[in-house]
């Protein structure tokens, strides 16, 4: 069968990758780039050998069955096994699936509050701190690259980096408009109003992945303002950079020092040019699917968190939980929302496939 072929080529190919890396004949960026492929192999490696170990179970207990004392045992060792076969062959399809190459990067996140005036920027900050405590329970790192805070403790807009390997994988299906329908502080007659923050998701680009030519930038500083200790308006720490091809501004003053401030804003602006290449790939191949699942489209009202009734509800998937407390705390409700959608992904993928 063709696809037991494709498995054994695995097995054959994690195997010599395993050889390379234990002669210490490779390094460097070549021994990289092995690792990286046979953690990858690695992961499907014992379902192909659970798949291999029921082919076998299925054709011992066939031949078995000519012998009337074991006949009995082998139809039941036939129905069993023949039960989990389908289950194995699935999660095989699903495991063979092409990978995203940004999966495993690290996330640059842009969050900006929506119509909802005040309302909607506290929201945005309720999403901000949603997204912190879901990334330091993953032991992942945060940090705040540009921030436009309001009065209450909301945000106008803030950009940040989620640091750790497979952020992207997770974080990826964020993106697009949140809803929210609550009683607002601000609201003295205890009416529920709906506002809205955007969120949207980038892959951190590393320098192989974005080539920026110096010509097409131009690099500005100024006095930073806000919050920031007493380097605020007394030095040209902060950092405005614009990419002439394509019209992106990128601004960041939350670091102390203007080096520190550019090479921020500058992972801000390569991340942006590589998920706007990776979204013109998309389209070159025709590979884009009408669904929303996985489009990253930010335009798109994805999710709606309903205080009143203690619920979140997925537009894409139509999933609603009844757990918004633990969800907007970055608890194992939010696990379960990003779980259900990569599942749906996964199935979308394979029935395309068909």
């Amino acid at each position: 069968m063709v696809i037991d072929d494709k498995l054994k080529e695995i097995q054959v190919r994690a195997s010599e990758i395993e050889t390379q890396m234990n002669s210490g004949a490779v390094e460097g960026v070549e021994l990289t780039k092995l690792s990286k492929e046979y953690s990858r192999l690695s992961e499907i490696l014992p379902l192909i050998t659970e798949y291999f170990q029921i082919k076998q179970g299925i054709s011992d207990a066939n031949e078995l069955l000519h012998d009337d004392e074991l006949k009995s045992i082998a139809s039941e060792q036939l129905v069993e096994l023949n039960h989990k076969l389908p289950e194995v062959e699935k999660k095989l399809q699903i495991a063979l699936l092409p990978r995203d190459e940004a999966d495993d990067n690290s996330v640059i996140m842009e969050i900006r509050a929506g119509v909802g005036g005040e309302e909607s920027a506290l929201f945005a900050g309720d999403l901000y701190n949603q997204y912190k405590s879901y990334a330091l329970r993953k032991g992942w790192k945060v940090e705040v690259i540009e921030e436009n805070p309001t009065s209450l403790h909301g945000y106008k807009e803030i950009i940040f980096k989620i640091d750790g390997v497979g952020a992207y994988a997770r974080m990826k299906f964020e993106s697009g408009i949140h809803r929210v329908q609550r009683v607002p502080e601000t609201e003295a007659g205890g009416r529920i109003h709906t506002s809205a923050a955007s969120v949207a998701v980038m892959p951190e680009a590393k320098d192989i992945d974005v080539v920026i030519d110096e010509k097409d930038i131009r690099i500005d500083v100024f006095r930073a303002s806000g919050a920031g200790g007493q380097h605020v308006n007394k030095t040209d720490s902060a950092v405005r950079i614009t990419h002439f091809p394509t019209g992106i501004v990128v601004t960041c003053q939350n670091e102390r020092s203007q080096i520190q401030n550019k090479i921020a804003a500058m992972s801000v602006l390569r991340s942006k040019l590589y998920e706007m290449q990776r979204e013109a790939q998309v389209n070159a191949s025709n590979a884009s699917r009408k669904t929303m699942v996985g489009s990253g489209d930010r335009s798109e009202k994805i999710r709606t968190y309903n205080f009143p009734e203690q619920r979140v509800t997925d537009h894409r998937i139509k999933l609603t939980l009844y757990k918004l407390d633990d969800i907007l705390a970055g608890g194992a409700a939010l696990d379960e929302m990003i779980d259900a959608l990569i599942t749906a992904d996964q199935l979308e993928r394979l029935a395309s496939l068909n």
